[in-house]
């Protein structure tokens, strides 16, 4: 076994087995602190499979996560009231649909994003997909039919068939299963002749549109992808809050996954939870010392990208190939 995979095996049993632990103990706080690493983790998985396999700087993701988070809100908000939605269609507290709802919302918001925003490249790519977050953005901010900017409650959290919800130990299950599934499909992704295309168009699109491959058409569903994955770690994050609100929408949502991203290691497989463990942590110790602990895990960002380009990961497995 290499070194990078006994670090991504020490990673992928490292939060379970605390929060294990934590509910041993009876502490349902670390918990939820688990549950929200692995939530975190999801989304940028999602962004990982355009960041890192296609080398896509989405500054827009925000807006996949928050439509995730809004249709959770939006289904259990009718479910409850038994108010009918558009044309007639009955809201829901089921998992399973609001997931379903999500992939199929993102899954066209990102097609219509990745439709435009692909034809350009490198800077201008970047403000495109955040001009669209912060449409989204403002547009939730200005829908008062779902809170506005005070943003939207959920009355209980959505139940999953079987399994009772509420039970924190439960929920951080679902939430680091649906992340193992996450890490099964960028991983399947990265090994498939797709993911090879992919990769490809990032590090040379001339080559491989002579070869007969478009790569306009190979980042297109790529995007799209990352946005479905991402939409469904909204959902949880919904749930988990019991709240949605416009900032799940905002750019510094997008920066934060990046950020996670380049902490853990660009196109890593567990790249995005070592950046989700990390940051976390530094939230939750630093935070607890001063106001400005995001002043230090600036620092450290700028320490990765001088000095460990491989994030974590990178710096744990030293010059291994990607595992």
């Amino acid at each position: 076994m290499t070194r990078e995979r006994t670090v991504n095996l020490v990673l992928l049993l490292l939060v379970p087995a605390a929060a294990l632990a934590a509910q041993a103990i009876g502490e349902t706080f670390y918990v939820t602190l688990a549950t929200r690493i692995a939530i975190l983790a999801l989304a940028a998985t999602g962004l990982n499979i355009a960041l890192g396999l296609g080398g896509l700087v989405s500054f827009g993701h925000a807006a996949f996560f928050g439509i995730g988070g809004y249709a959770a809100g939006i289904l259990a908000t009718h479910a409850f009231n038994q108010e009918p939605l558009l044309f007639g269609l009955p809201g829901s507290k089921q998992m399973l649909v609001i997931w379903l709802t999500s992939l199929v919302a993102s899954g066209l918001v990102a097609a219509v994003i990745g439709a435009i925003s692909l034809r350009t490249s490198g800077v201008y790519f970047i403000m495109i997909t955040l001009a669209f977050a912060q449409m989204i953005y403002y547009f939730a901010i200005s829908w008062p039919a779902y809170g506005g900017e005070d943003g939207l409650s959920l009355y209980v959290r959505n139940s999953f068939p079987g399994l009772n919800t509420l039970d924190p130990m439960t929920f951080f299950l679902i939430c680091y299963g649906l992340l193992v599934l996450g890490l099964l499909v960028f991983a399947t992704l990265r090994a498939s002749r797709f993911g090879t295309a992919l990769q490809a168009s990032r590090q040379n699109p001339t080559r491989v549109a002579a070869v007969g491959i478009t790569p306009y058409r190979i980042r297109l569903v790529a995007f799209i992808l990352s946005g479905m994955v991402t939409a469904i770690a909204g959902a949880l994050y919904a749930d988990l809050n019991r709240f949605v609100s416009p900032s799940m929408l905002s750019w510094h949502m997008s920066g934060e996954l990046i950020v996670l991203i380049i902490l853990g290691g660009t196109g890593r497989l567990f790249g995005p939870l070592a950046g989700a463990i990390l940051y976390i942590l530094f939230e939750f110790v630093l935070g607890g010392l001063t106001e400005s602990w995001q002043l230090f895990l600036g620092l450290i960002l700028l320490g990765v990208v001088l000095f460990a380009r491989g994030g974590l990961i990178g710096l744990l497995a030293g010059k291994e190939r990607h595992g």
